[in-house]
C-alpha cells in the first residue's frame, strides 16, 4: 500500500513538474538574431512566441523608446514578415501601421520571422530631433566587421506579453566579440545566449559586436567594460581608457552609496565621416551600459574630453530616471508612450551632475564650470524661456513641445543648479541637491514608481518649502529665472573676461574656405587674426597641413576641431602654397582673445556656502 502511494505521489509530482516546465517554456518568447548569414545588408531574426489562446496576435516593433523622447518607427525597418504555424504552413498577416503586425489563427501560431535593416546606412546628417533615428539609439549592420545591435530595432512583443521572460540567441561569425552587461550562458565561440526576465530587459541591454578591442577595470566594487569600434583603428579602448578611468572613479566617489551597480558597459561607435555611416552624435543611457557615438576623425585629445562629458551625463543616469522615476517610464509603452512632466529632473538635473562632479572632484576648475553654466544660459536663452517646463515634458513628442527638447540640457541643468544653490542656503551648507536625490532614491527606488502628481509635494517634504516655490513658479510655471540672483546666494556674480579665439573663425565668420580643387584657403581682403599675422600667412595662401598633417575638403572639420587644443606659444609648422609655390613656415602659435561673460567670485563673507556648493 506504502509503495503503491508512493510512487503514485511520485508520478503525481513528475506529471506536475512536467507540466510546469512546459507552461514555464510556453510562457517564454524566443528570439534568434542570424548574424552570420546577412545578404543584402540585412539580417534575419526568427521569433518563437508562447502560446496564445486568442484568434488574434499583435506584433509590435518600437515606436519609441525610453531615453530618446522622438518618435522614430524602428518597424519602418522591418521587411518580410511572416507567420507560420506548427507544420510550417504560412499565417496570414496585415501591417496595420509603420510597427504594427496582426496575425490571424493566433491560436497555431508557431513562428515568425523577418529581415532587419540597419539605421547608420539611412542618416543624412541632419542631426539629433530630425527624422532619422539618433545613432546611439539606431542600429549598424556591416557584416563581419560591426553589428550595433540596440536590440528595439532587432527584436519586438507581442501585445500583452511584455512581461514575459525572453531567450535571447545571437549567432555570429567567430571572430567577432559581443560585448554586453548580460550574462552569455553559452560557451560557443559562435552563439551566444541571454536570458531576460521581460521586454524591458531586451531593449535596455545593448550589445556591440566588433573585432576585440576592449578594456575591462574595476571601480569601488563595480565592473567597467569598456568596448570600441573604430573602423580604420584611429582610436583603441586601451588609448581612451586613462581618462575614462579616472572620471568613473570621481563618479562614484562623487555619488557615494547611491549606485550599488556591479558591472556597467560601454560601448563607443565611431563613425567613418567618409562613407554612409553614423552622423548623430551623443550617447543613449541604459540602467547598466551606455552607447556612444562619435566621428572616428575626432582628435584623441578631444574625444577623451567628449567622453568624459558625455559617458558621465549617461552614468548619472542610474540615478534618475532609472532609480527615480514615474509610472510613465516604469510601465512604458512602446507604441503609445505617454511621457512624464519631469524632463526637467531625468535629463536637467543629470546633465547637472555631470558638470558638477568635475569641478567637485577637481577635474575642471572654477573659471572652467563658471563657462559651462554661461554657455547654457546663453542657449536657454535662444529656447522658449516662457514655456512651462512640465508642459513641454510631457507633451515633448508633439509640436510645438519637441522643438524645445534640447533645453532640458540647458534650462534644465540651470533649474538643478538652482534647486541646489537653494537647498545649500537654507541648510547652511550642509545639504545639496545631491541629498535630495539620494532620499528620492531610498524612497523610490528602481521597482517602485511615483504618481506624476506626486513629486513636488515629496520634494517639498524632504526639502524646504522654497524649493517647492521654485518648482511651481519657474519649473511647473511660465516665468523666466533670473539666474543671477540664485547665483548671488551662494556670492558669486557676473563679469566679462578674455577667453581665446578659434584660429580659424571670427565669431561665426570663417576666415578660411575651399577651392575648387578641393584645397583649403585664407579668404584674401580680411583683417586676419593674430594667428595668422604671427605665422606671416597672407589672404589666398593654400593651407596644406598643420604640423605635418595634410588637410583639405575632407577632412576640414577635423583642422577646425583640432585647433581647439592649440596652446598660446605652442610650437607649429605650417605647408602652404603661394602663388603655387610650397612651403613650410614654423612658429608659435598666437591667439587672438574675445570678450566673454563670466562668473567669479563676489562677495566674500559667502565663501564658505559656494565652497560647499562646489566642493560638498
Amino acid at each position: 500500500m506504502k509503495k503503491v502511494i508512493l510512487s503514485f505521489l511520485f508520478t503525481v509530482v513528475l506529471s506536475t513538474s512536467i507540466y510546469a516546465q512546459k507552461k514555464a517554456a510556453s510562457e517564454e518568447v524566443k528570439v534568434t538574431i542570424d548574424l552570420v548569414n546577412v545578404k543584402e545588408d540585412k539580417v534575419q531574426v526568427t521569433v518563437i512566441p508562447p502560446a496564445f489562446t486568442t484568434n488574434e496576435v499583435i506584433y509590435q516593433i518600437p515606436k519609441t523608446v525610453p531615453g530618446t523622447y522622438s518618435t522614430d518607427n524602428y518597424g519602418k525597418y522591418i521587411e518580410g514578415l511572416k507567420a507560420f504555424d506548427k507544420k510550417g504552413n504560412e499565417l496570414e498577416t496585415i501591417k496595420t501601421d509603420d510597427n504594427t503586425w496582426k496575425i490571424s489563427n493566433g491560436k497555431t501560431l508557431s513562428k515568425v520571422t523577418y529581415l532587419v535593416n540597419d539605421t547608420y546606412d539611412t542618416e543624412t546628417g541632419r542631426g539629433f530631433g530630425k527624422e532619422e533615428v539618433f545613432s546611439p539609439a539606431g542600429t549598424n549592420i556591416l557584416a563581419g566587421t560591426n553589428f550595433m545591435l540596440n536590440n528595439h530595432g532587432f527584436v519586438g512583443y507581442f501585445n500583452g506579453k511584455t512581461e514575459t521572460k525572453y531567450n535571447l540567441t545571437i549567432n555570429h561569425p567567430e571572430n567577432l566579440v559581443g560585448t554586453t552587461s548580460l550574462e552569455d550562458v553559452n560557451k560557443s565561440t559562435t552563439v551566444d545566449e541571454f536570458n531576460v526576465a521581460r521586454y524591458f530587459d531586451v531593449t535596455d541591454n545593448p550589445i556591440m559586436y566588433s573585432k576585440s578591442d576592449f578594456v575591462t577595470f574595476m571601480v569601488d566594487g563595480m565592473e567597467i567594460l569598456f568596448s570600441v569600434y573604430s573602423p580604420n583603428g584611429v582610436h583603441t579602448a586601451k588609448s581612451l581608457s586613462a581618462d575614462l578611468e579616472k572620471m568613473m572613479r570621481a563618479q562614484k566617489a562623487f555619488l557615494g552609496k547611491i549606485n550599488n551597480n556591479k558591472k556597467y558597459t560601454i560601448l563607443l561607435y565611431l563613425s567613418d565621416m567618409e562613407k554612409d555611416d553614423a552622423k548623430g552624435f551623443g550617447a543613449l543611457e541604459h540602467h547598466t551600459s551606455t552607447t556612444v557615438v562619435f566621428p572616428e576623425a575626432m582628435p584623441a585629445g578631444m574625444l577623451g574630453k567628449q567622453l568624459i562629458d558625455v559617458v558621465s551625463h549617461e552614468f548619472f543616469h542610474i540615478v534618475t530616471p532609472l532609480s527615480i522615476h514615474s509610472k510613465e517610464i516604469q510601465y512604458f509603452d512602446y507604441n503609445n508612450p505617454k511621457m512624464s512632466k519631469h524632463l526637467w529632473m531625468y535629463e536637467g538635473v543629470t546633465e547637472y551632475f555631470a558638470n558638477l562632479f568635475q569641478i567637485n572632484q577637481g577635474l575642471i576648475d572654477e573659471d572652467e564650470f563658471y563657462q559651462r553654466m554661461v554657455g547654457k544660459i546663453d542657449n536657454a536663452s535662444k529656447m522658449n524661456d516662457t514655456m512651462s517646463f512640465t508642459e513641454m515634458s510631457s507633451k515633448v513628442l508633439e509640436k510645438p513641445y519637441k522643438d524645445q527638447y534640447l533645453n532640458v540640457y540647458e534650462k534644465g541643468a540651470l533649474i538643478g543648479m538652482c534647486i541646489d544653490i537653494i537647498i545649500r542656503e537654507k541648510s547652511n551648507g550642509q545639504r545639496g541637491i545631491l541629498d535630495m536625490m539620494q532620499k528620492l532614491s531610498a524612497e523610490y527606488g528602481t521597482n517602485r514608481p511615483f504618481d506624476d502628481e506626486e513629486l513636488f509635494g515629496k520634494i517639498v517634504s524632504i526639502t524646504y518649502p522654497e524649493v517647492g516655490a521654485f518648482l511651481k513658479t519657474y519649473v511647473e510655471g511660465t516665468t523666466p529665472i533670473n539666474y543671477d540672483e540664485f547665483l548671488a546666494k551662494v556670492g558669486v556674480g557676473k563679469v566679462k573676461i578674455q577667453v581665446p579665439s578659434n584660429p580659424f573663425l571670427n565669431g561665426q565668420t570663417p576666415y578660411v574656405s575651399v577651392n575648387q580643387s578641393k584645397e583649403i584657403f585664407v579668404l584674401p581682403n580680411t583683417d586676419l587674426n593674430d594667428f595668422f599675422k604671427s605665422l606671416n600667412i597672407k589672404g589666398g595662401d593654400v593651407l596644406l597641413a598643420f604640423n605635418e598633417k595634410a588637410y583639405n575638403v575632407e577632412n576640414i572639420y577635423d583642422m577646425v576641431m583640432e585647433s581647439q587644443n592649440w596652446k598660446v606659444d605652442d610650437a607649429i609648422s605650417v605647408k602652404i602654397k603661394r602663388d603655387g609655390v610650397e612651403q613650410t613656415i614654423t612658429g608659435k602659435v598666437k591667439l587672438s582673445t574675445e570678450e566673454a561673460e563670466s562668473y567669479q567670485t563676489s562677495d566674500s563673507s559667502k565663501l564658505k556656502l559656494k565652497e560647499s556648493w562646489l566642493k560638498g
